[in-house]
């Protein structure tokens, strides 16, 4: 693998990209547009403004759909856009989606949008309880994608000002990278029952012109398989491929034993490794615990821990010596390595990467940073809630 460049300024991105294109076997696309939206306060907006523009289609795949205002809103804006004339198909994971509101529902089927659940949770179907889908993608007229971490609940509306408003970071795409987004959705649409073949189709290729202002986006779409998924295979890699920084912000830091020594492996070598996680404020106490198992070797070896103190971090962004972005809907843990289908969008666009990174910084300025000392003097009981996140970590 080529180092950064003798002047230090710009990494050799041509050697991520082979390294990122050889292992995984998935080519990135140029001609790619994208466009980072921080917090809901902006995420919103742009996907409605979106599918109010929608003239032939609309694809929606979601893992959660709770309550609240916003959770209203897309189901007008959705429901208008059907009983326009627009195809309508919206997948709902039946586990992450079952507190929807019913009357959102039944508008969107009474205006003719189509809406299938995936994996229905079946007492005799209880090898499929535990994997579901955690994917979250938009495509509208398969032109414009949006993808990344969002859920549609309240909990994500507002600016991360307070903990009712949740930190995200979510993405809007042009470019032929819609067609990595759109296959994932059919994947899992076709897999509920569904047609998945489409009636007509909207070419995404490239402008022929060279654009300066384009990025390079890989797209991947993972299912789990005996306990392993290619997102586990991604993150490994880019593990081994940082020479200088890697920089990760994730909802829920629960990595395996493998991944710990291969971090541990980097920080040793040289590599600044750092980790912005929730603090206080987590929807899932369970993932913290079991996460919490791996602080003392990270520690040790060097790598730096941070918990977001004013609200739930819920983004999921690695930064690779400031050459790749990997992003989309795969938390640090067990679960998105290993039991859900997720999709990764790679980036390789310096304007997106520095802008990522100036929101790391932000972040990181907002945390507590767990250290060395503080963590080997805390208490008998910390210790026995370690023991069980050992237990229970499969499941976070």
């Amino acid at each position: 693998m080529t180092a950064p460049n003798a002047a230090g300024d710009r990494p050799d991105t041509a050697a991520y990209r082979r390294a990122m294109e050889g292992t995984l076997g998935i080519p990135f696309t140029d001609g790619n547009h994208v466009e980072r939206l921080v917090n809901g306060v902006r995420i919103f907006p742009s996907m409605i403004e979106a599918i109010e523009m929608a003239e032939e289609s609309i694809d929606f795949l979601t893992f959660i759909y709770w309550q609240g205002d916003v959770a209203e809103r897309f189901g007008h804006t959705l429901a208008e856009r059907a009983r326009a004339g627009v195809r309508v198909r919206i997948l709902l994971d039946s586990f992450g989606a079952h507190s929807m509101p019913e009357s959102v529902l039944q508008e969107l089927e009474a205006a003719g949008a189509e809406v299938a659940w995936f994996r229905p949770v079946k007492r005799w179907r209880f090898w499929q309880v535990d994997n579901r889908t955690h994917r979250k993608i938009l495509i509208v007229d398969n032109r414009i994608g949006f993808t990344g971490g969002v859920g549609i609940a309240a909990e994500w509306d507002g600016d991360a000002r307070n903990p009712r408003e949740w930190r995200e970071t979510h993405f809007r795409l042009t470019g032929p990278a819609i067609d990595g987004l759109r296959g994932a959705f059919l994947s899992n649409w076709v897999e509920a029952g569904r047609r998945g073949f489409e009636d007509r189709w909207t070419m995404t290729a490239p402008a022929a012109e060279i654009d300066e202002d384009a990025a390079l986006i890989q797209v991947l779409r993972t299912s789990a398989a005996v306990n392993y998924s290619d997102i586990a295979t991604l993150f490994r890699l880019v593990i081994t491929l940082a020479q200088k920084r890697l920089r990760i912000t994730t909802g829920y830091f629960v990595p395996d034993t493998a991944t710990i020594e291969m971090l541990c492996e980097a920080a040793k070598r040289g590599v600044e490794i750092e980790v912005l996680m929730p603090g206080p404020h987590t929807d899932s106490r369970v993932a913290r615990i079991a996460g919490e198992d791996a602080y003392g070797p990270l520690l040790e070896a060097g790598v730096k821990l941070y918990r977001y103190q004013p609200t739930m971090l819920h983004a999921k962004i690695l930064l690779v010596d400031d050459a790749v972005a990997v992003t989309g809907s795969a938390n640090f843990n067990h679960r998105s390595m290993g039991k859900d289908d997720e999709i990764a969008i790679s980036i390789i666009h310096a304007p997106t990467i520095a802008a990522l990174g100036a929101d790391f910084d932000d972040d990181r300025e907002r945390c507590h940073k767990v250290t060395l000392q503080e963590w080997q003097a805390r208490g008998l009981w910390q210790r026995c809630k370690e023991y069980l996140g050992r237990m229970l970590s499969p499941q976070a």
